[in-house]
C-alpha cells in the first residue's frame, strides 16, 4: 500500500510500545516528542480546555486529574504548573501500562503532586468519580475502535466534572507535516510518527465515535497542527 493511503486506518504496532524496545532509545524518543509537543503547541491544546473549565473553579481550589497513557508525563507537569500559573492547585495521577516508560517517567524531576501508577486505561483500577477530570493525549490512536469507546466510557466513569481526549487527525497534510518534522530524529520516532498519523482517525471517525459513546457533553474541536479534542463537562 502507498505512503500516502489515508482512505482508511492501517493498524500496526508503534516500535515505542514494544517490551523489548531499548530503554535508551525510549528515553531519546520521549525528550524528543516532550519538545515536539511544547515547540507546536499540542500541549497547549490541551491546556486551553482547563482554560476554559477553571472559570468555574474556586481560586486555590484543589483539582484531582487523571491522565491516562501518560507517557513521559510532560502533560501533566504543563497542568501543574499551569495551575500554579492561575492559582489552583492541581494534582495528577499519571497512568501507563508500559513498566519502561512508568520508570523513564520517574527518573525525571516531576512535581510531587503528579503520581505516577502502572494501569490499563481500559480497565481503570479506581471508583466511580475518583478525580475531578480525566485527560488523554497521543492515545486514541495507539488502540482499536472498541477499545477507544471503553476508554471513553472508562474516563467518564471516574472523571466527576469532565473529560479531555486529544489526538492526531489522519489527514495527508498531517503526514506530510510529521515527516517533516521527525526528519532528524531517531529510527523510533520516525517509524512511529509515520504509524501514528496512518491509524489515527478522521474528523467523520471522530464524530461517529463520540456519538456511540452517549456522552452528549463531549463536543470536538480542532487545533493547530492536526490535533483534535473532545471535551467537556457534565
Amino acid at each position: 500500500m502507498s505512503l500516502w493511503a489515508m482512505d482508511r486506518r492501517q493498524r500496526a504496532v508503534e516500535w515505542m510500545d514494544e517490551p523489548t524496545v531499548d530503554a535508551q532509545l525510549l528515553n531519546k524518543s520521549l525528550r524528543y516528542i516532550r519538545t515536539l509537543n511544547s515547540l507546536l503547541g499540542y500541549t497547549r491544546s490541551t491546556l486551553s480546555h482547563f482554560d476554559h473549565f477553571s472559570k468555574s473553579w474556586r481560586p486555590g481550589q484543589t483539582i484531582t486529574v487523571l491522565d491516562v497513557a501518560t507517557g513521559s508525563a510532560d502533560v501533566p507537569q504543563a497542568l501543574v504548573a499551569w495551575g500554579d500559573q492561575h492559582g489552583f492547585n492541581i494534582h495528577v495521577t499519571a497512568i501507563d501500562l508500559h513498566d519502561r516508560t512508568i520508570q523513564l517517567a520517574a527518573n525525571r524531576k516531576l512535581d510531587p503532586r503528579i503520581e505516577l501508577v502502572r494501569a490499563n486505561a481500559a480497565e481503570l483500577p479506581f471508583d466511580a468519580g475518583s478525580f475531578d477530570y480525566a485527560m488523554t493525549s497521543m492515545f486514541l490512536h495507539h488502540i482499536d475502535e472498541p477499545t477507544i469507546l471503553q476508554v471513553l466510557h472508562e474516563m467518564d466513569r471516574v472523571a466527576r466534572r469532565g473529560v479531555v481526549a486529544a489526538d492526531v487527525l489522519r489527514e495527508r497534510f498531517a503526514l506530510i507535516w510529521i515527516h517533516l518534522f521527525t526528519l532528524t530524529a531517531n529510527p523510533i520516532v520516525r517509524h512511529d510518527a509515520i504509524v501514528s498519523v496512518k491509524q489515527a482517525l478522521t474528523r467523520d471517525e471522530i464524530l461517529s465515535l463520540s456519538q456511540q459513546t452517549g456522552l452528549e457533553y463531549l463536543r470536538y474541536f480542532r487545533h493547530f497542527g492536526h490535533r483534535f479534542v473532545l471535551a467537556g463537562e457534565k
